[in-house]
């Protein structure tokens, strides 16, 4: 029996100055397609977590970030059926820019109580209680 690969993807918890935390909705035609995610992406080869997700952040959101903003938070492990994600979240409070979203369907700020009412993918979705009782 193979072993599913390992997906190592990256993602951001961007905090405002009233302590709300950005999610995305998946586009239509995307996989997962409307279920809100953290920003955020796969890190490409010869990549850093870090450096993928600056990249990632101006791609999708027009920000720019620098490495030393972002704090290394916590990391979802997820078994789906043909992959095995994992998935480092890192905390944002500082970052260049007005977030726009280029890539996903809408942006919503949300107080981290209330995140659990956005349906997420299931490697997301336990990252939930870690914003709400941490933050």
């Amino acid at each position: 029996m193979s072993k599913p690969a390992l997906l190592l993807v990256v993602a951001a918890a961007l905090i405002d100055v009233d302590g709300r935390v950005l999610i995305c909705k998946r586009p239509a035609g995307k996989q997962l397609a409307g279920l809100w995610e953290f920003p955020g992406g796969k890190v490409e080869a010869g990549e850093t977590p870090e450096a993928c997700l600056i990249r990632e952040l101006k791609e999708e959101l027009d920000i720019d970030v620098k490495a030393a903003c972002l704090a290394p938070f916590v990391f979802a492990s997820h078994g789906y059926d043909s992959f095995h994600l994992l998935m480092p979240l890192y905390l944002l409070r500082r970052w260049d820019g007005v977030v726009r979203a280029l890539e996903h369907e809408a942006l919503a700020w949300v107080k981290p109580d209330k995140l659990a009412d956005y349906p997420m993918p299931p490697a997301d979705a336990p990252l939930v209680a870690w914003l709400r009782d941490l933050l």
